[in-house]
């Protein structure tokens, strides 16, 4: 195949390699991105698909136009569906193997430098950045508050955007899943350009008439109490103490339940609540039940304050339910008065009051404002916009590159 051809991704096949810590066999965003765009590609497009993702032993599966290689990686520390992928070396030999035309990188850690440095034997590979988590504040400025002061860990959280900044002027294509989620951001820090690519939600799995109050009743609700529901993970990331507080602090008259669908470190703690109002089924892994549990629910709830798309809220929306959540990150594009009620972060009182504004106000008329925004996000969408914009515009930039590089060996000679 040739590398410079005039449409550098509807003029014969290319191979796009996708580079991620970010894998879990048992769900998250990141892998159902990989896989929608997997699907996408065999189905779609004459290109092939690489992955190159952590697990439990070195493996390489080929399967016609699909690749994957695994590599051995240990457990994350208090997330055990999630694994480290330091090997960087294995990483390159692989990038080597088999010689990717475009490498999308959808962390911020040790892997994009790998892929930098493949390009550097490789000057002709296209490099891609998805900026898939908001890292300086999630794991670095919230946490880091707890146990230093907040002047030290905003400068600390500036540190790591620092970081970013050095990191993604690197790369050809940078893109984020929302605007208040990412975008804004790197531009500040002078990254241009940076495109918002929303990801795709499968919307014709979740809607209103899934609801079954069969499980209503079973749960011992009746028409006139509030199912409170809350989908991902039980962790401090997630923040799903914030959304128990705020259920806790509903009057007990109301009759409310929350059902926490999910597992994390939190769980125990919740357990130990013995609150029988609080439903904990665990995580579930059909995507058919998810749909009724959210479909018989009245209203979502979440205090994840640096959410960077949203696909728990978009399924919830798209099953009819108002949102409460908290003005930051993508709640902020995905959430208007008109469907849902936004608070201060961490405020678990305010959150309360949302909840039984909510509940006092037209709910119908919400559900359906809600589920008309969830319909435009669609995986066909998302892909038309990578391989229509984000990707050609990577290549232009990587051919761009390569003239100039050889000019500059020409003009040397």
């Amino acid at each position: 195949m040739s590398r410079h051809d005039p449409d550098p991704v509807h003029g014969g096949s290319k191979l796009f390699c996708d580079l991620t810590q970010s894998w879990s066999e048992v769900g998250g965003g990141v892998r159902t991105y990989l896989l929608h765009k997997r699907r996408h590609i065999l189905e779609a497009t004459p290109h092939s698909h690489l992955m190159i993702i952590p697990g439990a032993r070195d493996e390489v599966i080929e399967e016609e136009r699909a690749i994957t290689v695994t590599l051995g990686s240990p457990h994350v520390p208090a997330s055990p569906h999630y694994r480290l992928m330091l090997r960087n070396g294995a990483v390159r030999a692989a990038l080597e193997r088999f010689r990717p035309d475009l490498i999308e990188c959808q962390d911020a850690y040790n892997l994009p430098w790998a892929a930098i440095l493949h390009r550097r034997t490789h000057p002709d590979t296209a490099l891609i950045a998805a900026y898939m988590t908001d890292f300086p504040t999630v794991y670095v400025e919230r946490p880091l508050s707890r146990v230093v002061t907040k002047p030290v860990a905003s400068a600390l959280s500036r540190i790591c955007y620092g970081y970013c900044g050095l990191l993604y002027r690197r790369f050809d294509s940078v893109f984020s899943l929302s605007e208040n989620g990412g975008a804004a951001k790197l531009r500040s820090l002078g990254i241009e350009p940076v495109e918002a690519v929303p990801l795709g939600v499968e919307l014709g799995e979740f809607g209103p008439e899934r609801r079954d109050e069969r499980l209503r009743v079973k749960l011992g609700l009746a028409d006139n109490q509030p199912l409170l529901i809350y989908v991902g993970r039980l962790d401090g990331e997630k923040k799903p103490d914030v959304v128990v507080d705020a259920f806790r602090r509903l009057p007990k008259a109301l009759g409310a339940k929350l059902a926490l669908l999910g597992e994390g470190p939190l769980r125990p703690e919740i357990r130990e609540l013995c609150d029988e109002r609080i439903i904990m089924p665990g995580y579930v892994k059909s995507r058919a039940e998810l749909a009724v549990w959210l479909a018989s629910a009245d209203i979502y709830v979440s205090a994840m304050a640096d959410e960077t798309f949203g696909i728990s809220i978009i399924e919830a929306q798209a099953s009819g339910l108002p949102v409460v959540g908290v003005k930051a990150g993508a709640m902020i594009d995905r959430v208007t008065g008109a469907m849902g009620r936004l608070g201060p972060v961490g405020d678990s009182a305010a959150m309360a009051a949302n909840i039984l504004d909510i509940w006092n106000s037209d709910l119908s008329a919400m559900g359906e404002a809600a589920r008309a925004h969830a319909l435009q996000f669609s995986w066909l969408s998302s892909m038309e916009a990578l391989f229509g914009r984000v990707y050609p515009a990577a290549f232009e930039r990587r051919r761009a590159r390569v003239l100039a590089l050889s000019g500059a060996a020409v003009a040397a000679a």
